[in-house]
């Protein structure tokens, strides 16, 4: 095609006709990102017509073959609510292209109970491709709930913005149509492919003699059951997270289930343990190509092998078991099929011990090497009553902030959540209505300062002084804004927090902090949490890889013969 007449002038136009006799870019294929390995079935042209049908089932069995496109996997894995069926509501990663539907047969009508607002404001674009249906009693509620600096009074601020936002463009004095709602997805939650329904007017249903109508939650069943009526072609589901709630829906016939997008796991027993046993034959499996080397004390081994793909960086690993010599080691690099390994400081013994702290057992020496490492900036350790995890803690942090000087100052806090009754308000400054709560701190520190009998009775209290000097006891209603420089942080409980509060604890760390958190998922005490909800679950299970952190489950007690018969026992 000739090309169109050069320009006589500056800043000319080119004519129409010449515009459009351009040739139009030829688009290029589009590439397929997951290619599976498929025979192909080929047509010839010159092929009868008539033979044709003999190919269609050949393609059938091809098609069956072919695996489908796999999605990424979920934010949280949730517990299924049918038999191999995960529940609606389980939060997928967002991509750029997924607005499609997710699960089979019409959308659900998840109708929301206000503990799950206040639980997780984001849990309105949690729900996939379907539907949300908000009772007027919930937006009641919710008013209640929004006044005060507690976490439930800012999850409720912030679910009423997201609610503004969603209706913003609503005319002034139009009605929200019942019947079309309001797309979830139009405030840039690309995950939320439903849409949000209002309670526009009365209800007028019946429930039994025995429920009060005049409480809040039997006003939600009432809801729940007028839905049902009216939508017979859809499930329509109660999402609450009081227990008491789902057990009258479900005597009422409706269908009910938990919150799960906030579970990291199923099952507490899933949980990553930060260690994994090595086979008696392993390293004749795993001798083809090994390379060894040390380096200031330290063996490297550089294997390959059918079990790299199992580890982890910073993962233990060990081999020890009847007639094989003891080995224990840990993952340090993972580059393609091959891994690093190394061996650890034998923490075991006494001459190697932290401020007069040795190990008793093989997790408490994987432990004290993680607290040790100036390279782990994050460690998590979980275990039951009397496994050691404050006292080894306390120690290592005493080492290294007062022997080695590698940090400053040591900072302890803790969840202030009661065992038994409330004891009120706490006279004093921040550290004397905390010091009530760490009592398990002045505990450990006895311990510590018992360890230097030659000292006498002065230089024991002149111990205790310094280390009181170095140790700041602050309360985490406090921590928003702050920002720790070369400190070692010590969150204690810390499986009473929720995954919102732990995130704002570790973004306090600034440069040169080493933050620990201990905590114990069989002492649950905060409402609405559980083993798989806790923040010290979503930590582990987020942290696990990074090179910088790392997690020990500690299994056997060291706290003496009483209480560890005690924890089995009762």
């Amino acid at each position: 095609m000739p090309l169109p007449k050069p320009p006589t002038k500056r800043a000319d136009m080119l004519s129409t006709d010449d515009f459009l006799s351009q040739p139009k870019p030829v688009k290029p294929a589009k590439s397929t990102t997951r290619v599976s390995s498929v025979k192909s079935v080929s047509i010839a042209s010159h092929e009868p017509t008539h033979d044709l049908p003999k190919l269609i089932p050949s393609i059938a069995k091809t098609a069956r073959n072919v695996s489908p496109v796999v999605m990424e996997r979920p934010m949280a894995p949730t517990m299924a609510s049918k038999a191999n069926t995960p529940p609606a509501h389980v939060s997928m990663a967002p991509t750029a292209t997924r607005r499609g539907r997710v699960s089979e047969g019409p959308p659900k009508l998840f109708v929301l109970d206000t503990n799950v607002l206040l639980h997780d404001p984001m849990s309105l674009f949690r729900f996939q491709e379907h539907d949300i249906y908000l009772p007027m009693i919930t937006l009641e509620e919710l008013d209640g709930h929004k006044k005060g600096m507690t976490e439930v009074a800012r999850n409720a601020r912030q679910v009423s913005r997201d609610l503004d936002g969603l209706a913003a463009d609503l005319s002034c004095g139009q009605r929200v149509d019942p019947s079309s709602g309001i797309a979830l997805g139009k405030t840039g939650h690309v995950e939320a492919g439903g849409k949000l329904y209002f309670q526009t007017g009365g209800i007028d249903v019946t429930l039994p003699a025995g429920l009060p109508q005049g409480k809040a939650d039997n006003q939600i069943l009432g809801v729940v059951h007028a839905l049902r009526n009216q939508h017979t072609g859809r499930d329509v589901v109660l999402v609450s997270k009081d227990i008491n709630m789902r057990i009258k829906a479900r005597a009422l016939g409706l269908q009910a289930e938990d919150y799960f997008n906030d579970k990291t796991l199923d099952d507490g027993d899933l949980l990553y343990t930060g260690m994994q046993p090595l086979p008696a034959d392993f390293w004749e499996r795993h001798a083809k190509g090994m390379e060894s080397w040390q380096q200031i004390g330290v063996t490297f081994y550089r294997v390959s092998g059918p079990m790299v793909a199992s580890f982890m960086v910073n993962q233990f690993v060990f081999l020890d078991g009847p007639g094989v010599t003891p080995w224990y080691g840990k993952v340090t690099e993972i580059t393609g099929k091959t891994a690093v390994l190394k061996t650890l400081k034998d923490y075991t013994h006494q001459k190697h011990s932290v401020w007069g702290v040795a190990a008793r057992n093989r997790e408490q020496n994987f432990a004290l090497n993680l607290l040790m490492d100036p390279e782990c900036d994050f460690v998590t350790l979980s275990g039951s009553a009397g496994t050691g995890k404050t006292l080894m803690t306390l120690a290592a942090a005493l080492s290294q902030v007062l022997d080695d000087r590698r940090y400053t100052e040591i900072i302890v806090t803790r969840v202030t959540v009661p065992v038994g009754e409330d004891i009120g308000f706490l006279p004093g400054t921040e550290e004397e209505k905390m010091s009530p709560w760490m009592g398990a701190l002045d505990d450990n520190l006895e311990v510590l300062a018992r360890g230097d009998s030659s000292a006498g009775e002065w230089g024991r209290s002149a111990t205790n002084e310094l280390v009181r000097s170095k140790i700041k006891i602050k309360s985490m209603n406090f921590m928003r804004g702050r920002t720790f420089l070369n400190k070692f942080v010590i969150i204690d409980e810390a499986q009473n927090l929720t995954p919102k509060q732990m995130k704002t604890l570790i973004t306090r760390a600034g440069p040169g902090t080493k933050i620990i958190c201990l905590g114990n998922l069989a002492q649950i005490d905060t409402p609405y949490l559980t083993e798989g909800s806790s923040g010290l679950t979503y930590a582990v299970d987020k942290f696990k890889g990074w090179p910088h952190s790392g997690h020990i489950t500690l299994a056997r007690g060291e706290r003496s013969r009483l209480a560890d018969f005690a924890s089995e026992v009762l």
